[in-house]
């Protein structure tokens, strides 16, 4: 319902439009209004007897019944259930307080629709932020399903990967997900990495195999630290779900499922020697995760540089600004907190 102020500051505007040149029904059509409203309009406020007001329903529940609701929506009763339970538990009762969709409303009025009372939101506390500035600071594993000719069995790809070098430093197939498995596959990493105690972090998600007994006793063993993600919460363990992404949209990859672990170790193996050896990653300005990990990405780079600086100087016309940044990546954050990201973000437009 518009009011009269309104009316009239509309009706001023079509004629101002109408006296100089416009048509009436174009300036109407302009403004979303029909003629025949505004030919109703002009008869005058007695002409529209539309009543401009808001409306309210005679059964409108008063300040008493909805504190009366929230009352009893958060008893103790009643506090960790919804209203489409707490209605029909109260018809039980012999009582009725309002509908179903009034408790409903209330409820989202005062923000107490998802969670009050003892009813609370699980709150897991996101996993501590973590830098690496060199190879085997931080490692990330998880495990992914390998698709079998027998439909509902799996293989089962364990893989563990140095966040700062992308590397993949470990990897297994197995026919089973155990956390003695994955124990067995650790200790070769740090025997073969000369891993020293408290010297490498574990991060992974909550999976089984991460926090069975085996694999805690093991990490302990070998002064790994182990970090886990929150419960469901894929983007804490960003880096091992990016390399399966990576596996699994690889114009290579089986379309057909494997007929047998050796198929499948196969394959992998073969994924791996070009992850490493010669895929450039984009995160580490496109050296391979092998040439960082052995630390020759300065070398590699500080070459780019001065093969850009020379064509730079050649044909100067064809830069306007800097040459491309071949600067090495020397830091990599995991889960960071909000101002290390941006401070991350800010190096890299730099």
């Amino acid at each position: 319902m518009t009011d009269l102020a309104a009316r009239k500051h509309i009706l001023g505007l079509v004629d101002n439009a109408v006296e100089h040149g416009a048509r009436q029904r174009a300036a109407c059509n302009a403004i979303g209004m029909s003629e025949r409203t505004l030919q109703r309009w002009r008869i005058g406020p007695d002409g529209d007897r539309r009543p401009a007001r808001v409306q309210q329903p005679v059964n409108k529940l008063d300040d008493a019944e909805r504190q009366h609701i929230l009352a009893v929506s958060n008893s103790q009763e009643f506090a960790h259930l919804p209203p489409s339970q707490i209605v029909p538990r109260l018809a039980d009762q012999g009582k009725y307080i309002a509908s179903e969709a009034s408790f409903y409303r209330v409820l989202r009025a005062a923000n107490q629709l998802r969670h009050r009372g003892v009813s609370k939101p699980a709150t897991g506390r996101k996993p501590r932020a973590l830098v690496a500035t060199q190879p085997n600071q931080i490692y990330s594993w998880d495990i992914t399903y390998l698709p079998t000719t027998v439909r509902g069995a799996y293989f089962y790809l364990y893989l563990f990967l140095d966040i700062f070098s992308r590397k993949i430093v470990g990897w297994q197939v197995y026919d089973e997900e155990s956390s003695e498995l994955a124990a067995g596959v650790i200790s070769d990493i740090c025997d073969r990495e000369k891993i020293l105690p408290q010297q490498v972090v574990l991060h992974s998600d909550n999976g089984g195999p991460m926090k069975g007994a085996t694999m805690v006793a093991t990490l302990q063993k070998l002064g790994v630290i182990p970090s886990l993600s929150r419960p469901a919460v894929s983007n804490d363990n960003p880096f091992s779900e990016s390399i399966f992404k990576t596996m699994k949209y690889r114009s290579n990859y089986p379309h057909q499922p494997f007929e047998n672990l050796t198929a499948a170790r196969r394959w992998v193996g073969r994924f791996v020697d070009w992850y490493n050896e010669e895929h450039r990653h984009s995160a580490i300005r496109f050296v391979t995760p092998a040439q960082r990990h052995a630390r020759q990405d300065d070398v590699l780079l500080t070459a780019r540089q001065n093969v850009y600086a020379a064509a730079k100087a050649r044909n100067p016309r064809r830069w306007s600004g800097a040459t491309r940044n071949w600067n090495p990546v020397r830091v990599v954050h995991l889960n960071p907190a909000a101002k290390a990201r941006s401070d991350a973000q800010l190096r890299v437009m730099k």
